[in-house]
């Protein structure tokens, strides 16, 4: 095996913690060019799609990358801001709003720095960077709150990758999985009676999660129960009787079966027994992006609407929210317990310059 050049290591030499943000991807712009590049790297991973890879390749060289990229060009530039991909957008200020809120609680000696699973910044070349910069401890935080093979693992397997080609690897740690956590269900909970303070409450709260395969649960895969403790744990934050709510998982992609029940039929199922308004939250999706925006307030709105329901509300992810922002703040700092980055414990002294805090 090749190791690639490292700069030489200096004793002595002031080191740091950093904290990646690791999101899901975006491509680079709502293009076809850029959807395939996008598609193609997203849609060969093994974790992703399951199927043995001579198979896969076929279909998704000869058929997906040919017909895909064009659609979900269109869809993309109907969300698309002038700042870029909302998902990117999002998970960039989420980045920059953790590193202050660390700052201010006294966590100096620390970096944080977001990067996209598939897409770019890439895990691998923001990974590179904290190492040039001279990090030598590194949490890994997912922006998934419920654990899946085909999230956080893949997250993980991409930083392992990158450290296989490594000659002196960084401390590593990372964090599986915050479904239960009391902040995160909170600033959910916060975002849910904001939003009804100034429009009223719903017939119905709809829970939509991201959807993945039935047959990686049947695998083992803990996903669909993380889903729907959140669910439950929401709902009692919410005080929610059972006839309220309901749970349901989108994202729906090929003709097997996926985790059930799905959320578009479910809404045009309450639209035609007489629910005249729902309100739907996603509270797998930390940050708003694709499958929120479009296939949430745009196409599933059309289809409750269409199906006679009267009033379709989308709240909005958590964002930047600072409830959310504390959240997230409260889970790192737990994870990097033991871990030099407090200002005054550091006989190191200074703390990270404004250029590396604010590099993406």
């Amino acid at each position: 095996m090749t190791f690639a050049k490292e700069p030489p290591h200096l004793e002595g030499q002031q080191d740091y913690t950093a904290v990646l943000l690791c999101n899901l991807g975006t491509p680079d712009a709502p293009t076809p060019a850029a959807l395939r590049r996008y598609l193609a790297e997203f849609l060969s991973d093994p974790r992703v799609v399951e199927i043995p890879p001579l198979v896969w390749k076929t279909i998704l060289h000869g058929i997906i990358l040919r017909v895909r990229p064009k659609k979900s060009a269109a869809k993309y530039a109907s969300i698309w801001t002038p700042e870029g991909s909302p998902l990117k957008v999002w998970t960039d200020k989420q980045a920059t709003l953790l590193q202050g809120w660390l700052g201010e609680r006294g966590h100096r000696r620390l970096i944080v720095r977001y990067a996209m699973r598939y897409g770019n910044p890439s895990i691998a070349s923001q990974l590179d960077l904290l190492k040039a910069e001279g990090v030598t401890r590194i949490l890994v935080l997912p922006a998934y709150p419920q654990y899946s093979g085909t999230t956080t693992a893949s997250v993980f397997d991409a930083v392992y990758a990158w450290a296989r080609t490594v000659r002196s690897l960084p401390e590593l740690r990372f964090v599986n999985r915050y479904h239960d956590d009391a902040g995160y269900i909170d600033a959910l909970a916060s975002r849910i009676t904001q939003y009804w303070r100034q429009h009223g409450r719903p017939d119905r709260l709809v829970m939509s999660f991201h959807g993945v395969p039935e047959r990686t649960r049947l695998l083992g895969d803990p996903y669909s129960d993380e889903c729907q403790a959140t669910a439950q744990l929401l709902a009692q934050r919410l005080g929610l009787a059972p006839e309220q709510y309901r749970l349901t998982f989108q994202s729906r992609f090929g003709k097997a079966k996926w985790l059930e029940p799905y959320t578009e039929p479910s809404l045009i199922a309450l639209a035609k027994t007489g629910v005249r308004r729902v309100d739907v939250v996603c509270p797998g999706f930390t940050g708003d992006c694709l499958e929120t925006l479009e296939e949430i307030s745009q196409e599933a709105r059309n289809a409750f609407l269409t199906a006679g329901g009267k009033e379709f509300h989308y709240i909005p992810c958590l964002n930047d929210s600072p409830e959310w922002i504390t959240a997230l703040c409260n889970v790192a700092q737990r994870q990097l317990a033991g871990w030099p980055t407090l200002a005054a414990s550091a006989s190191a002294g200074a703390a990270p310059s404004p250029e590396l805090s604010s590099r993406p």
